[in-house]
C-alpha cells in the first residue's frame, strides 16, 4: 500500500491523488506498507530509488545500517512492536527503512505500526515534512520513546505472571515468561544495532542546526537508557526464571522421595504376607491366633520402616 502525505498549516495531512506525469515529491512524506512488486516498481519509475533499497525493510532479518547508493541514502532501523498471542501479548522487532534522494521522502515498513500511525494522525510535534533530516530524527526519538514504553509494559506483564506463580507453578505462565525472555533479547539486539546508526548519524550532522542536533541527542539518550533497561530486565528475568526451574526441579525430588517411601512401606506387609502365603513350613499353621501375630508382625515391621525413613530424611543441623 502507497500513501502520500504534506504538512498544511502545521499539521500532517493525507495527500488525495496519484502519481502522474511530472509529480513533484518535494515536501512530500511518501510511505510503503507491505507494498507490492507492482508498486515498488511504480515507485522506482517515479522517483528514480534503487530497488533494493526500497526492499531492504521487507526483510525481517535485515539489519539495521545507512548506505548510499546513486544519490539515495538509506538509513535503516529497528522498530518495537507487539504480536498479539491467543491470550497475551508478545513483543518483536521489524526494519523500518528511511530512504530519501531526488528530492524524494520515502520510509517502508513491512507491517502497519504505531510509530508511524503516530506521524500520519499528526501527533507529533513540530513534524515538518520539508526538513527531512529532522524528520529521520523524530522518527528515531520516537522509536526509542516505544522501545521505553514497551519495556515498561514487559516488566508490569512479568511482575504480574510471578504473581500467578506464587499461587501454582503452570506451564502456561512460563511459557508467558519465556516469551517475555525472548522479547528482551530482540529489543536488546536491535537497540545495539541502532545506536551504531545513531553514531553515524552523529558524525553526518555534527554541523546541524542546535534544534536538530539536540533531538538527535535526545533519541541517543533515549537510546541508552533503553538499552540499559532491557540488559537489566532480561538478567531478572533469567535469574527468576532459573529460580523456578529450580523449584519445579525440588518439588519434583520432594514427590518422587514421598512416592518411593509409600512403595517401601506398602512391600514391607506385601513381603511378609507372601512368607506367610506359602504352602509348606508355614509358622503357626492352623492355629486361631496365627492370623493376627502375622497381622501384628507386619504392622512392627512397616512401622520400623517408616521410623528409619523419616530419620534418614532428616537434615542433619549444621555445626
Amino acid at each position: 500500500m502507497i500513501q502520500i502525505f504534506l504538512t498544511e498549516n502545521g499539521k500532517t495531512v493525507e495527500f488525495q491523488g496519484d502519481f502522474t506525469a511530472g509529480f513533484d515529491f518535494n515536501e512530500k512524506w511518501i510511505h510503503l506498507t507491505n507494498p507490492t512488486d507492482k508498486e515498488i516498481e511504480l515507485l522506482v519509475r517515479a522517483t528514480g530509488a534503487p530497488e533494493d533499497m526500497l526492499k531492504a525493510a521487507l526483510d525481517d532479518e535485515e539489519r539495521a545500517r545507512m548506505e548510499t547508493d546513486d544519490g539515495f541514502t538509506l538509513t535503516l532501523f529497528d522498530i518495537p512492536v507487539i504480536e498479539e498471542e491467543s491470550t497475551y501479548f508478545s513483543y518483536t522487532t521489524m526494519p523500518l527503512g528511511h530512504l530519501t534522494g531526488n528530492g524524494a521522502l520515502i520510509t517502508v515498513c513491512l507491517k502497519e505500526n504505531s510509530i508511524i500511525h503516530t506521524f500520519m494522525n499528526g501527533r507529533v510535534k513540530n513534524c515538518d515534512i520539508a526538513h527531512k533530516t529532522r524528520f529521520l530524527f523524530q522518527l528515531l526519538y520516537s522509536t526509542h520513546i516505544k522501545y521505553l514504553q514497551y519495556l515498561r509494559q514487559i516488566d508490569k506483564s512479568s511482575q504480574r505472571i510471578q504473581t500467578e506463580l506464587h499461587r501454582s507453578t503452570k506451564n502456561k505462565e512460563l511459557i508467558q515468561l519465556l516469551d517475555l525472555e525472548n522479547s528482551l533479547v530482540y529489543f536488546s539486539t536491535s537497540l545495539k544495532a541502532n545506536s551504531l546508526v545513531l553514531e553515524r548519524l552523529t558524525k553526518i550532522f555534527k554541523n546541524e542546526n542546535e534544534d536538530d542536533a539536540e533531538l538527535l541527542e535526545d533519541g541517543i539518550i533515549e537510546n541508552r537508557q533503553a538499552l540499559d533497561m532491557c540488559n537489566t530486565y532480561k538478567d531478572i528475568l533469567s535469574g527468576t526464571m532459573d529460580a523456578y526451574a529450580s523449584i519445579i526441579s525440588n518439588n519434583l525430588n520432594i514427590i518422587m522421595r514421598v512416592l518411593t517411601s509409600l512403595t517401601v512401606l506398602i512391600a514391607v506387609p506385601t513381603l511378609v504376607a507372601s512368607f506367610w502365603g506359602m504352602n509348606t513350613g508355614v509358622p503357626f499353621e492352623n492355629k486361631g491366633w496365627g492370623f493376627w501375630i502375622v497381622v501384628g508382625i507386619a504392622t512392627l515391621a512397616t512401622a520400623l520402616s517408616g521410623y528409619l525413613l523419616k530419620k534418614g530424611n532428616r537434615i542433619p543441623p549444621k555445626k
